[in-house]
């Protein structure tokens, strides 16, 4: 299942991991990730890179979608991350944080807000 996000006027395709396994698997041996999509790992509040074939940022919210902690870069294999408190974690490709221009505070919505 996917849901649109919209933030800073950009839209994201984000998919939902929402139950045991979607969370488990992950982007775990996936090829990549691309450019205005993401994965969305609810509830969730660290993130592993074992079995990962790219780096990624991690997009750490609370249950509001507002965005908590933002974890540029994380290395595949080796990069680990947590945020205490956060609700879920939107993981992003490499770079996509920046290209979006998303700071710690800022709030995704579910829907257009421009209808």
């Amino acid at each position: 299942m996917t849901e649109k996000f919209f933030i800073n006027g950009k839209t994201l395709e984000v998919e939902l991991a929402d139950n045991f396994i979607k969370r488990f698997c992950g982007l775990m041996l996936r090829r990549r990730l691309s450019e205005g999509n993401a994965l969305l790992l609810e509830p969730c509040n660290s993130v592993h890179m074992l079995f990962m074939r790219f780096a990624i940022d991690v997009i750490y919210l609370d249950e509001n979608l507002c965005i908590k902690k933002i974890v540029h870069n994380l290395s595949p294999w080796l990069g680990m991350s947590i945020c205490f408190g956060a609700w879920g974690a939107l993981e992003l490709p490499s770079g996509e944080a920046e290209r979006l221009k998303l700071v710690v505070g800022q709030k995704f919505e579910k829907e257009n807000p421009a209808h």
